[in-house]
């Protein structure tokens, strides 16, 4: 692929692993900066070596961004490095399943901070840096792609919270996209489902193979390589053409 991001700066939460990661290597081999955001500093560190290995250019940013000063944080020090901010992938997530009634509330309290909460302030910090690029970037255009989920459209059994989070983050896609569009900063949810990842490792062992497992089953399951061609189609498009809405989901087998 042509490396149509060169000159930009491009920041991703949760690259630690999976689709962050997958995605912070596509963007660099389009030659965008890329700014690795998650709290493992380690995993980032290696990701790090490895995109400079191949020729790239990233910085590791150890924080946790369900903490407002901390997402704050995070992009100052983004501008302090690279001067700029041209694209913001908030990918971040938690998916923890089980009864609404009967669940760890304090899992759902940290599934809804990292799924909503650490978006909201890591955009509120990024968006003004992200109209500044749109104006005087060298592609004349700013993006931010929320890796959402197919949960964010349909509802299932026992999904109830994270759909929460989920519809949520659509909603607040849409609603930001109206804002800034006219703005030349593009806002679109990339909607995965059925991906191989460390997103829903978290989960007890019988939700996992009451939920988890059959879902499963007769599916193709996407690796985090395959979502990370999304965001790169999303945010290497012409200026004038923007993705509000994409699904990635794996072949069904008969």
């Amino acid at each position: 692929m042509a490396a149509t991001l060169t000159r930009t700066v491009a920041l991703v939460t949760g690259a630690s692993s999976g689709i962050g990661a997958a995605t912070a290597r596509r963007l660099a081999e389009n030659g965008a900066f890329v700014a690795l955001v998650a709290r493992r500093k380690d995993r980032l560190e290696d990701l790090a070596a490895e995109i400079v290995k191949a020729g790239g250019t990233a910085m590791v940013v150890a924080a946790d961004i369900t903490d407002r000063l901390q997402a704050e944080g995070t992009v100052q020090q983004v501008l302090e490095r690279f001067g700029r901010l041209d694209t913001l992938v908030n990918n971040a997530g938690l998916m923890l399943l089980g009864p609404v009634v009967g669940a760890d509330a304090e899992e759902w309290d940290r599934m809804i901070a990292i799924n909503v909460q650490g978006l909201l302030y890591t955009t509120r910090a990024a968006l003004p840096h992200l109209l500044q690029a749109a104006e005087q970037g060298p592609r004349q255009v700013a993006d931010i792609v929320n890796i959402g989920s197919y949960a964010g459209r349909v509802a299932s059994k026992g999904f109830g919270v994270y759909n929460l989070t989920k519809f949520g983050v659509n909603g607040f896609t849409e609603s930001l996209r109206q804002e800034v569009t006219q703005r030349h900063v593009r806002v679109g949810v990339l909607e995965p489902g059925a991906v191989e990842s460390e997103l829903g490792t978290h989960n007890k062992p019988e939700i996992r193979s009451e939920m988890i497992d059959p879902y499963f089953q007769g599916t193709e399951v996407l690796a985090a390589e395959d979502i990370d061609d999304g965001v790169a189609y999303m945010v290497t498009r012409p200026r004038h053409a923007a993705v509000g809405e994409l699904w990635i989901m794996p072949t069904e087998q008969g």
